[in-house]
């Protein structure tokens, strides 16, 4: 309950209202971290190293779980200078529909030239892949308080190519790895190094066939510590497509394109439709370029996408 003698006391003094007018007039663009997930700190040159360990499937997610789920975002910041970074709706399968994919399919069936503006545009503001998976923290040189604990992990398709190429081996007479055991697992090497502008990952690798504990009481503990990944992809973490729809109208404002899709004036025959090689409203760009602070995501992911958009076409 509020003081009177005190709301009398104060009279006159405007520095807490011109605080709270100087945060509505410049709103903070930070991302609040999610202190689950580890993220590798890298050098001023993008070089970072670490050791870690892939966890099997969580004591709370069952037996039938997988040791990782699949999550897409698009990320890309538009011509009138706004970002769209969200979850895509298509996470959860895919029946689900959501705005930026109906829109990227629309995008791509425009033109059959792989080098027209609307398929650039459409690769512009394309899904990203990332898996999520337990990991425990090996070695962390740069924050060696972080060794021995669980965390979640956020990686892309080249890291996981590591792992499906340990699991099934190409050359004969190399034993099938799983990755996620405790018992018969292995540690991983990652290594991070900065290759034409991008992170790249080819120098990572697991090392030679380990348990992560000869102690069964304290795997066991270490799997009671480890997070939800089905929590990850439930339908309460991503935003409904009518929450997408208003958040891109608000993006995409001016594109031409975009408001032809919206107002319904589809053209059925893409033969026929006409269009200047350069559009007068300017493509979204995607965030990809890992070297820059100012990009919001990093990503190994690779053009895998350009075949879903063929599929979500259709």
């Amino acid at each position: 309950m509020s003081n009177f003698a005190t709301l009398k006391k104060t009279s006159g003094d405007l520095e807490r209202l011109n605080k709270a007018i100087e945060q509505i007039n410049n709103p903070t663009t930070e991302r609040k971290e999610d202190e689950r997930f580890w993220k590798i700190e890298r050098d001023k040159a993008g070089n970072g190293s670490a050791v870690i360990r892939f966890l099997p499937p969580s004591a709370i997610d069952g037996d039938d779980a997988l040791p990782w789920v699949r999550i897409w975002d698009h990320g890309f910041k538009s011509a009138n200078g706004k970002w769209y970074i969200e979850k895509s709706l298509t996470s959860l399968g895919d029946k689900s529909k959501d705005p930026v994919s109906e829109f990227n399919s629309y995008l791509w069936n425009l033109s059959e030239d792989e080098n027209s503006w609307s398929r650039k545009q459409a690769k512009n503001q394309k899904r990203r892949l990332s898996y999520i998976s337990n990991i425990m923290v090996i070695s962390d040189p740069k924050h060696p308080e972080n060794e021995g604990k669980v965390f979640l992990f956020k990686f892309g398709k080249k890291i996981f190519d590591k792992i499906t190429a340990a699991m099934n081996p190409q050359f004969e007479g190399d034993a099938p790895v799983n990755p996620f055991d405790f018992w018969k697992g292995a540690n991983f090497k990652l290594r991070i190094r900065m290759f034409e502008g991008y992170p790249n990952y080819e120098l990572s690798q697991f090392e030679n066939l380990s348990p992560l504990s000869k102690n069964d009481a304290e795997l066991e503990a270490t799997w009671k510590k480890q997070y939800s990944l089905k929590e990850l992809v439930d339908r309460s973490q991503f935003k409904s497509y009518q929450d997408l729809k208003a958040r891109l109208d608000e993006v995409l404002a001016g594109d031409p394109a975009y408001e032809e899709f919206t107002g319904g004036k589809k053209k059925s025959n893409v033969q026929t439709f006409e269009r200047p090689n350069t559009p007068a409203w300017p493509p979204a760009k995607p965030a990809v370029n890992a070297e820059s602070d100012s990009i919001p995501f990093e990503t190994d992911e690779d053009d895998e996408d350009l075949q879903a958009f063929k599929r979500l076409a259709m």
